[in-house]
């Protein structure tokens, strides 16, 4: 919200003296946060004067423009006294005028300097200026005409045009609508700025008395429309100027100027924060209704769109069907133009989730539609209509009609209790029953005490006092939020980071040095996520935790899985440029437990024992998990030869390599599951629990996130490997004796997994083990069909002695024994 200074100052007396750093400062203590003081006339410097036109001599050009050469008084601003000579192209003006003239060594907005130049045959000494130029506005169809009494030549013209005029933009949260007003804002200057006193209401005005000789309205919605307030003026003319003070006032706010009647109707919202609407009254056909739209009925809005209506749209009706839609955009076929004397005024009060609805449905957006979803007071429907009149009749010549027409009541405010302790309780401050009882007052509650307890009814412009705790905000943002005391409580000394902040250290420089980038995404996911994963209808990882008010409705739901925000992130760096990518990233995931929603904890005592049960079973379940792709090439290709894609073996590897770290060791087995190639997936088990699974992605998920083919991931869960792991694992022992090396070559069938037999090989082979690896898997017509040929490397050592031939036998034997016995194994001569 933009606000003139002098505008809030003109409802409010703050002590003399207050500077506008001091102002805004209050007013940012007390929750409308300052987002910047502007001034129109900052980016501008130099002589920018009164100046009046002497004589205009039009002279045509070869070009076909035709420009005027002028001679202007601007007094004594140039230093001679002499008139000035001026080329000027624009045409709204004559001689006896009065223009705004910026002379030589003047800097308009942009860095325009102003100097004595020559153009068109003549030196042109100076600039008579249009609004554009001066940043006031879009105008440059013409120079700005003053009135006659607007100055004497050579004046400074800044305070004339309001060029230095202070403008606070704030910060204004959804629940402070009122704000939304230079009558919210002043409201809250007088009572936030110490020592201010005096709030003039601009809405607490005299209003003539309803009677039913105004234009009939009817409303078949109260719900939706409670209050209807119609005035007529007529007589109006269309063409008369917006005066200045209005013009300038709009256009500071944000605003532009269109015409009398637009202009007068946006200035009364901003003054008090009340939208109103303006139709032609000659196109009115009969009396005007407000109901709820039919389904598929049709109406062309003010910005030219045919819009389909549904039934939960208001919308303003005449005999001849809807002519708006209730507090969002009126209608093309009622609209004011430029041969309109009769204006109907609305003035009416909206259901805010209704105008929410439709503004989003139709997705419209504008500064009434603003103020009428949030919520707007309700009682002031007459002064503003009354306050629109009195600008139309004073400045477009017009005469109010007879007769005004209000149809239903503002809706009653509802009574809030509290006890008169809270607001310290929840505080921690010294707060007074008299301190909570006053400020109340102050923000224009009606207060009455009963005992320890107090009833307060909120004033009708603060729909979002609804619980106690907001009556405790009113209060203690009053008190000011700088005055609670910032107590920290004494830090433990010498405990350092704990043990799954060391283990989760450790597994980040584990997977960084071996060449891994660490990345954070949001932990949003939609629908289009998870079928982009290829995942199936009842796979568990569809089951989601929707939020209420998400950031994306692409994305509106806390995340099952990790891999879809890395696969967009890997694809993204794949198409800028990027042939390899690896990344990974350490997030909680988020697993609901249950459907119900978790209560709210009182603030002002500790939760009972049975509210707490029932927020914890309300939480969803939270493990932190690791989540792994890459792309491309694993070892790059050089001089020294051809570079080697990544397979899914670099997947596997990467978390077992995280297991390593942790002093852990996982069992991997063959597994089919999304977003994985079913032929290429495995499961990584720890003892007998599921850690996760990693893999190449299948063909049709590297597609659709446009990765290429063959790309792998891996996503396990860190909370079960952090529980199991070696926290500080014991420094190696290494023997001086030289190891024994041995190859086994194993046949079995084509269904025995390579894990299982490494698995018999290591345990047969005893203490005197020190590696095994698995070198080659081979197939042939010898072996047989649905038979395989698993190699592996062997190594022994004794931590005392020199192993002999028959040690290392033995050893071996005895793993192939055990193999074949579990396998069915048999060696391969």
């Amino acid at each position: 919200m933009k606000a003139p200074k002098s505008w809030i100052l003109e409802h409010v007396d703050v002590p003399e003296g207050t500077s506008t750093d001091e102002l805004t400062a209050r007013l940012t203590l007390t929750g409308l946060k300052l987002e910047a003081v502007e001034s129109a006339g900052a980016d501008i410097s130099g002589p920018l004067v009164v100046g009046r036109v002497l004589t205009k001599e039009p002279e045509p050009q070869k070009n076909g423009k035709t420009i005027n050469w002028c001679t202007v008084d601007v007094g004594d601003a140039n230093g001679t006294g002499e008139p000035q000579g001026i080329v000027c192209g624009a045409h709204n003006f004559e001689p006896g005028d009065l223009v705004v003239v910026v002379l030589p060594g003047g800097v308009l907005p942009g860095g325009f300097e102003i100097s004595a130049r020559k153009t068109y045959g003549h030196v042109s000494a100076g600039m008579i200026c249009s609004a554009r130029e001066l940043g006031l506005g879009e105008d440059h169809d013409g120079i700005i005409v003053l009135p006659a009494d607007a100055g004497e030549p050579g004046q400074d013209v800044r305070g004339i045009l309001g060029l230095d005029e202070e403008v606070i933009e704030l910060e204004v949260n959804p629940d402070r609508a009122y704000a939304l007003s230079i009558r919210g804002i002043a409201r809250e200057v007088a009572v936030s700025v110490p020592g201010a006193t005096g709030f003039r209401d601009p809405a607490l005005r005299d209003t003539p008395l309803a009677d039913d000789q105004g234009h009939p309205v009817r409303l078949e919605d109260t719900t939706g429309c409670p209050v209807f307030v119609a005035r007529t003026v007529s007589g109006f003319d269309s063409a008369a100027p917006t005066p200045d003070f209005i013009a300038q006032r709009i256009t500071a706010a944000g605003m532009r100027p269109i015409s009398l009647a637009v202009d007068v109707t946006n200035y009364v919202m901003l003054e008090t924060g009340r939208p109103i609407h303006g139709y032609d009254a000659d196109k009115v056909q009969g009396a005007i209704v407000v109901r709820r739209a039919s389904e598929g009925e049709q109406l062309t809005t003010l910005d030219g769109t045919r819009r389909t209506l549904t039934a939960e749209d208001l919308v303003v009706c005449d005999d001849s069907g809807p002519i708006g839609l209730g507090g969002v955009m009126g209608g093309e076929s009622t609209e004011i133009s430029g041969s309109t004397t009769r204006v109907l005024v609305e003035s009416a009060h909206w259901d805010a989730v209704s105008m929410f609805r439709t503004g989003r449905r139709h997705k419209i957006t504008s500064e009434a539609g603003k103020r009428n979803e949030r919520g707007v007071d309700p009682t002031i429907c007459e002064a503003a209509a009354d306050r629109v009149v009195e600008l139309l009749t004073t400045y477009g010549g017009a005469s109010a009609e007879p007769g005004v027409t209000v149809v239903g009541e503002a809706p009653a405010m509802p009574t809030v209790t509290m006890a008169l302790d809270l607001p310290a309780n929840v505080s921690g401050l010294p707060i007074d029953p008299d301190t909570t009882v006053g400020h109340l007052e102050a923000v224009g509650c009606t207060v009455r005490v009963d005992g320890d307890t107090l009833t307060a009814t909120p004033p009708p412009w603060r729909p979002d006092v609804t619980d106690p705790y907001d009556l405790v905000e009113e209060v203690v943002r009053l008190v000011g939020y700088d005055t609670i005391p910032s107590v920290l409580p004494a830090a433990p000394g010498g405990r350092g980071l704990t043990r799954a902040q060391q283990l989760r250290r450790r597994i980040g420089r584990t997977l960084a040095g071996a060449g891994w980038v660490e990345v954070v995404d949001f932990p949003f996911v939609g629908e289009t996520d998870l079928d982009a994963l290829g995942l199936e209808a009842d796979d568990p990882r569809r089951t989601v935790l929707r939020l209420s008010n998400p950031l994306s409705s692409e994305a509106p739901a806390m995340t099952t899985t990790l891999l879809p925000a890395l696969l967009r992130t890997a694809g993204r760096n794949v198409g800028l440029g990027a042939s390899s990518v690896a990344v990974f990233e350490t997030a909680t995931v988020t697993l609901p437990r249950s459907s119900e929603a978790a209560p709210i904890l009182p603030v002002d005592r500790r939760p009972t024992d049975a509210e707490l049960d029932a927020l914890v079973k309300a939480l969803p379940d939270q493990p932190l998990h690791l989540g792994l792709v890459a792309a491309g090439e694993a070892d790059p290709a050089g001089w020294w030869g051809p570079g080697r894609p990544v397979e899914w073996s670099d997947a596997v590897d990467a978390v077992r390599s995280v297991a390593d770290a942790l002093g852990l060791e996982l069992d991997v087995r063959p597994a089919a599951l999304a977003p994985w190639h079913p032929g290429r997936c495995a499961e990584l088990r720890l003892g007998d629990a599921l850690v996760g699974h990693a893999g190449e992605l299948h063909p049709r998920v590297c597609t659709t996130f446009g990765l290429p083919a063959r790309s792998v991931a891996a996503e396990v869960d860190l909370d079960v490997l952090i529980q199991h792991a070696v926290h500080l694992r014991p420094a190696p022992t290494f023997s001086t004796f030289p190891a024994a090396k041995e190859d086994v070559a194993l046949v079995v069938e084509e269904s025995v997994e390579a894990a299982a037999v490494e698995a018999a090989l290591r345990e047969g082979a005893g203490d005197l083990l020190e590696s095994i690896r698995l070198f080659d898997v081979y197939r042939s017509e010898q072996l047989g069909e649905g038979r395989k040929s698993l190699a592996f490397a062997l190594r022994f050592r004794a931590p005392d002695r020199t192993l002999t031939d028959e040690d290392t036998t033995a050893a071996r034997e005895a793993a192939v024994a055990l193999a074949a016995e579990r396998t069915g194994a048999v060696q391969r001569a």
